[in-house]
């Protein structure tokens, strides 16, 4: 508030002496800053387009329905000698920053043959709450994109429809991808080494912990929410010592955390190699090395594996490492004593994307032939019998059916064991979306409901090739399962707590509990993986 708003209850004219006119000018130092330190730390209001975050003032967007602030840094750009570094503390500003775009995203191919997008200086963050003010603190729900750990950005959501109807405060943020995020090699003696992305996820929950009161939410109820590699992240902050205390709750679409994370022993075995391939094969010389190098040439590396059909996660190029001091043991096992509530789920037809893009006009032969490659000529044998072709509309969608189910990349029955072992100790909710994508077809290919499919329903896209849900009930059911998870830990009365294999199926139809592990052979997935 300005010194007049003080001066105009004060301005009529008295005479008073000198010691009264001291008390007085004492008085008004006093209240101005009281309002100055109040509006530090007060809720926000409808009519605040600034707030004051520990580093410096931002300026956002206000509207009917929210405000954004984008672009606000919560971390040093990761450039020069802070590449593969954990993330460095932001210089602070004094001037007021306007908040009004999102920053860059981190760099990135959205496809092999597309040229290099980002830039490294990409540490952002972008926080949406609701227009109305609020006499109670909101709960933060704090997004991380997917993408593959080589494609994405926080940037292209937009969370107007989840903060208004849901009450909440969003977050998203952008974090490193591909080599500059998840490259691991001894040269790199860090603690984060192979884990750089997982530190920048880590420092933007830092911030929230530190900021988000000023925005109108509440630290101490924060819920981490990640779809495909943004699950993938959940999962592993969640066996993270870096991330205790920095969220409570966590909903986990299409990454399952029953996958195993990639090894230390495998991550710098392909460290090097990487280090060789780009002219820095000395393990003494080559971080320096490494570090000299142009961006062009670190970015878009091994990306033609991230659409590989290779049924394990460890076999994608990049992502978080494990049996490392960021991450000492795999996801699965840090579940069976954390007591994080958990929504954990995904889409009915995982797979269906990534098959339809390189194999959706496969022969009978092509496709007897491909599955004995991926599991081995004797294992394969007896997944043919089980997923013969002649069962299902074409050959392509007999192997993105048993892929969805192995969920070995992405699918169903890796939820399980997950599941299972975080309903130790804490209440978790498992589901499967269930909606088709009308007129979804690569090659040909009908989709069904692929990976992916039940994004649009809870985030609106600003991406013109990602279109939005439109308006309907199973959207805003969707909005409110996930928003009331982040307010008090259960997604809503009819979706109950998780008993083995049993999970709630969503759809436009219906919402009811099916057996997960009938519905996708996982008995037999488990005996095949435990003969392996």
């Amino acid at each position: 508030m300005p010194d007049t708003a003080v001066e105009g209850r004060h301005g009529r004219h008295v005479t008073m002496s000198v010691r009264g006119m001291l008390r007085m000018r004492l008085l008004k130092t006093a209240t101005i800053a009281s309002i100055l330190i109040a509006g530090l730390t007060a809720p926000a209001h409808a009519d605040d387009a600034v707030v004051q975050t520990t580093d410096g003032p931002v300026r956002g967007k206000v509207t009917a329905d929210s405000r954004l602030f984008q672009g606000i840094p919560y971390a040093a750009p990761p450039v020069g000698a802070l590449r593969w570094r954990a993330p460095a503390p932001v210089t602070p500003w004094t001037a007021v920053r306007e908040a009004t775009k999102p920053g860059s995203a981190c760099p990135r191919r959205e496809s092999p043959n597309e040229p290099r997008q980002g830039s490294e200086d990409c540490l952002y963050l972008n926080v949406a709450t609701p227009a109305a003010a609020s006499s109670r603190r909101l709960p933060v729900m704090v997004f991380v994109h997917g993408g593959g750990f080589t494609s994405g950005s926080g940037g292209m959501y937009d969370a107007t429809r989840v903060v208004k109807r849901g009450q909440v405060i969003v977050v998203s943020m952008e974090y490193r991808l591909g080599a500059l995020g998840f490259l691991a090699h001894p040269g790199l003696r860090e603690p984060y080494g192979g884990n750089f992305g997982i530190a920048d996820q880590q420092a933007a929950l830092r911030w929230v912990r530190a900021n988000i009161d000023r925005f109108g939410g509440d630290p101490q109820n924060v819920t981490l929410w990640g779809q495909s590699a943004g699950a993938v992240s959940t999962c592993a902050q969640l066996a993270a010592t870096g991330a205790k205390g920095l969220f409570h709750k966590a909903i986990v679409q299409s990454g399952p955390c029953g996958n195993a994370l990639l090894t230390r022993k495998v991550a710098e075995r392909r460290g090097l190699a990487t280090a060789r391939r780009l002219g820095c094969p000395d393990p003494r010389t080559a971080a320096t090395c490494l570090r000299a190098k142009p961006l062009d040439n670190l970015v878009g590396l091994y990306e033609e594996q991230v659409a590989s059909i290779e049924p394990r996660r460890a076999a994608m190029p990049w992502g978080p490492v494990a049996d490392t001091p960021a991450i000492p043991v795999q996801p699965v096992k840090a579940l069976r004593t954390s007591s994080v509530p958990m929504i954990q789920g995904g889409t009915r037809d995982e797979m269906t994307v990534v098959v339809a893009r390189r194999h959706a006009r496969m022969t009978v032969a092509e496709y007897q032939r491909t599955v004995k490659e991926l599991f081995g000529v004797r294992r394969g044998k007896r997944v043919l019998q089980q997923y013969p072709a002649d069962r299902y509309a074409s050959p392509a969608w007999a192997l993105a059916t048993l892929l969805g189910d192995h969920g070995g990349k992405s699918g169903a029955c890796s939820q399980l064991p997950a599941n299972d072992a975080a309903a130790r100790k804490a209440q978790v909710f498992g589901y499967e979306f269930a909606e088709p994508v009308k007129g979804a077809a690569i090659n040909g290919m009908p989709l069904g409901v692929p990976h992916g499919a039940d994004v649009p329903y809870l985030l609106d896209s600003l991406d013109p090739d990602r279109p939005s849900a439109p308006p309907s009930p199973l959207r805003d059911r969707m909005v409110d399962y996930w928003t009331s998870f982040a307010k008090s830990g259960m997604p809503g009365s009819d979706w109950p707590v998780y008993k083995p294999a049993t999970v709630l199926s969503i759809d436009a139809q219906s919402v009811k509990q099916i057996d997960l592990s009938a519905a996708h052979h996982c008995d037999f997935w488990k005996r095949l993986d435990g003969d392996s």
